[in-house]
């Protein structure tokens, strides 16, 4: 199994919807993207949406309390709710 690519979505201050998400990350094909990063719930529903169409095989939501919950797959390897133990890098 490929490292996941991880995409932050954080905000430091409050923000409208018309603020723009941060560039998708490069993502290889077949890859589970972990979205993470402190912010409203309907940013990670635009995430979500964004990356729909990516070549990620599945896609993460990053909850500190239990690691990356898959949240959608396009791919038997990942299940949708399950959990992926995960240590973030620091700079994130």
């Amino acid at each position: 199994m490929t490292a996941p690519v991880i995409y932050s979505i954080a905000v430091s201050s409050p923000i409208t919807p018309a603020e723009p998400l941060p560039p998708l990350p490069e993502i290889p094909r077949g890859s589970l993207v972990i979205v993470e990063g402190r912010a409203p719930i309907w940013r990670y529903g635009m995430a979500l949406h964004r990356l729909h169409g990516s070549p990620a095989a599945a896609v993460a939501f990053y909850d500190p309390r239990l690691g990356a919950v898959v949240v959608a797959s396009h791919s038997p390897g990942w299940v949708v709710g399950q959990v992926v133990d995960v240590t973030l890098p620091a700079e994130i």
